[in-house]
């Protein structure tokens, strides 16, 4: 398989780009609008097609690639059934196994951070969008999230997976890249170290965290496979620019 993470600075996202060898067929999970072009040069610079994007959930701080990468490419767009998008070609349910060529993704329903997130677990490595983040996790009080949601997802879950399973998450604040199972339910600060739930509650619901700042135009626009709102202010335009830093991976 051919694999690169590619990082999208402004709401600090992370792309994946899964490459089947055999078919040139490609993947690319949670794309972010304003890097579809640097993400899509890295596809044809590996001599790739690309087949689907796939997101982990509607996203509240970037706008998804979904819609345009299909515009520019025919490619087809997945996302979790639970969601209803209509703009969807292929809803992903837990028990179907996702298949491009030999990328062979076991869909997880995480909810928690949001009522329709899942994570995409592919041999040694495990996708965990928002679910599960490098000695963190998502947010929980907002489109439908809960923390004992969440709680639930992650110890019944991913952590029940291998602790030797690389975590990719959708977002990292600090430059971190990749961690594991194990190391997240030794450490993670919220939710290993064997947290029980009442206590997972009380620090999620003392996190005191800002308003999202992009959140009442992303998920409209997430709703509709990655349309970027008219009326978005100057001031956050920066959420739709097209970037045009390298990659990373």
């Amino acid at each position: 398989m051919i694999f690169r993470q590619l990082f999208e600075p402004v709401s600090s996202t992370y792309t994946y780009l899964l490459g089947c060898e055999h078919t040139g067929q490609a993947v690319l999970i949670d794309p972010v609008i304003s890097s579809m072009e640097r993400d899509l040069a890295e596809v044809r610079s590996l001599g790739l097609t690309l087949a689907y994007s796939i997101d982990t959930h509607i996203h509240a701080d970037h706008i998804t690639a979904a819609l345009e990468l299909k515009k520019a490419t025919g490619s087809r767009i997945a996302a979790p059934a639970w969601d209803r998008l209509p703009c969807t070609d292929v809803g992903i349910e837990e028990g179907k196994p996702f298949q491009v060529g030999s990328i062979v993704l076991q869909p997880l329903h995480t909810p928690g951070h949001t009522d329709g997130h899942f994570a995409y677990l592919l041999g040694d490595r495990v996708f965990t969008g928002d679910a599960l983040l490098i000695d963190g996790c998502g947010r929980t009080d907002f489109q439908n999230g809960d923390a004992e949601t969440l709680y639930k997802s992650v110890t019944e879950k991913l952590f029940k997976l291998p602790d030797e399973c690389l975590v990719y998450p959708a977002h990292d604040y600090q430059g971190r890249r990749v961690s594991c199972i194990g190391q997240e339910k030794s450490r993670n600060p919220r939710l290993g170290k064997e947290r029980t739930l009442e206590e997972f509650k009380a620090i999620m619901a003392n996190l005191k965290l800002p308003y999202p700042t992009f959140i009442d135009y992303a998920v409209p626009g997430n709703r509709q496979c990655g349309v970027c709102p008219s009326e978005v202010p100057d001031d956050l335009r920066k959420y739709c620019v097209q970037m045009t830093c390298s990659p990373q991976g």
